[in-house]
């Protein structure tokens, strides 16, 4: 008979101290918003399964814009995701804590900024990373490039999520300037994307070489795929355009406009914000300026100037040849933006040619391209969210019984958090946006 011997003692378990690593340690979102960005929190613990880790959050400052009830954390395994929904606009700091086996623990500091709420949240978004979109033109598979009028970066989102750029792209070292082209237009031809910047004095009325800059990327793929390549560039189309309207004697006062001491965004100024090509054409693009207004327009009308050979200006560098200007009424409103689809049907984002204009009104019209003939107002815009509406990102068929539109605002001047800083200068990219918001279109 065998006897078997006494059974040695278990061995406990020893686990090491939990790790936590979040995705992002700033995080923005808006009161009642739809799809806020979410942050990754990642977890692990030497010898343990992930999913048997627990993942919690805390307010840990002002719970009235955030509490601990607010904090979502969903998911499994190694990776989860955490949501905020927010109570009310400003800052506050959470805790989150991942707790492992045998009790032990570790905690990173999330810092939340939640902006006011938005007119219609379920068809507004926020593009993070920057606050200044200017332009925006549609790459297909529902993602968007949006330009930035205070950096040359250039940024790929989605456009049903908020949340941060997926791809970025700075042509700043091939465009051989170091400050800011201060993009304000762009349109896409083909696989080719043409940029401007707003060719005007910066807001003090110096002359600043680089926004005297248009330029083309290159497009290849498409949706999250979409890949930009540096094309050209001309850096005189203010220069032509001065020497142009001398020529036909002043009639917009081109001169003035851009002579030291004056600032680009004044009735009288000198700003392009718009730019598309003329209908059927893949040569002549109209300029969409935000300022001059009247009385430098007679009426008090909006101006576009064609320029007949814009793609040979880009192709190389070319002098550029202009066609007689054309002047819309949009009610006293001028050039913010302008695109149209394949169809040639227009849609013109009208403001006011003002610096600091964010109550002043906006508005949608249609319009043909054609000279003498003119748009009709679509959509009245409201004007109490934070920011300027700056971009259209593309023209739905018109025809369509409730067409809706996809429209950015340019949002640095805004005080999005109720501390007294432009969103511009806010010190983490985290907590800068822009606002995206579908529109639907009157008949």
């Amino acid at each position: 008979m065998l006897i078997a011997g006494p059974t040695a003692p278990a061995q406990a378990v020893t686990y090491g101290t939990p790790t936590i690593a979040l995705s992002a340690s700033y995080l923005s979102g808006a009161v009642g918003a739809t799809g806020d960005p979410v942050v990754n929190v990642t977890v692990g613990q030497g010898g343990a399964d992930a999913s048997a880790l627990t993942v919690s959050a805390s307010a840990s400052s002002r719970a009235s814009v955030a509490g601990t009830g607010d904090v979502t954390v969903t998911g499994a395994g190694a990776v989860r995701q955490l949501a905020v929904a927010a109570r009310g606009r400003g800052y506050t700091n959470l805790t989150v804590k991942v707790t492992g086996l045998g009790g032990k623990s570790a905690t990173r500091t999330l810092y939340y900024a939640a902006s006011a709420a938005v007119q219609n949240p379920a068809d507004a978004r926020c593009f993070t990373g920057s606050a200044d979109a200017s332009a925006a033109v549609d790459v297909g598979g529902g993602y968007a490039v949006v330009a930035d009028d205070e950096s040359n970066v250039l940024r790929l989102y989605d456009r049903s999520c908020s949340g941060a750029p997926v791809k970025t792209w700075d042509f700043s070292s091939q465009l051989g300037v170091s400050k800011e082209v201060d993009i304000e237009g762009a349109t896409r031809i083909g696989n080719t994307i043409y940029w401007t910047g707003s060719l005007g004095n910066d807001k003090d009325g110096e002359y600043k070489a680089p926004r005297n800059t248009v330029f083309t990327t290159t497009v290849s793929g498409s949706g999250s795929g979409t890949q930009l390549a540096y094309g050209r560039s001309y850096k005189k189309l203010r220069d032509d355009l001065v020497a142009w309207d001398r020529a036909n004697g002043n009639r917009y006062g081109f001169a003035a406009g851009t002579a030291d001491g004056e600032a680009p965004k004044q009735i009288d100024g000198f700003h392009v914000e718009g730019l598309e090509f003329a209908p059927g054409s893949t040569t002549t693009a109209y300029l969409g300026f935000r300022a001059p207004l009247a009385p430098a327009v007679p009426g008090g009308k909006a101006l576009l100037v064609p320029v007949t050979n814009f793609d040979q200006v880009l192709a190389s560098g070319a002098e550029a040849v202009f066609g007689a200007g054309v002047e819309l009424d949009l009610g006293g409103l001028a050039v913010r933006d302008i695109r149209k689809n394949a169809a040639g049907q227009y849609l013109i984002l009208a403001g006011s040619w003002a610096a600091d204009d964010n109550s002043d009104p906006y508005a949608l019209y249609q319009w043909d391209g054609v000279a003498g003939h003119a748009p009709v107002k679509r959509a009245d815009l409201p004007t109490t969210d934070p920011g300027g509406w700056e971009a259209i990102v593309d023209v739905p068929d018109l025809t369509a019984a409730g067409a809706r539109v996809q429209l950015v605002t340019d949002s640095g001047s805004a005080d999005l958090y109720g501390d007294g800083t432009e969103a511009k200068d806010l010190s983490h990219a985290e907590w800068k946006k822009a606002r995206a918001a579908w529109f639907t279109l009157n008949p």
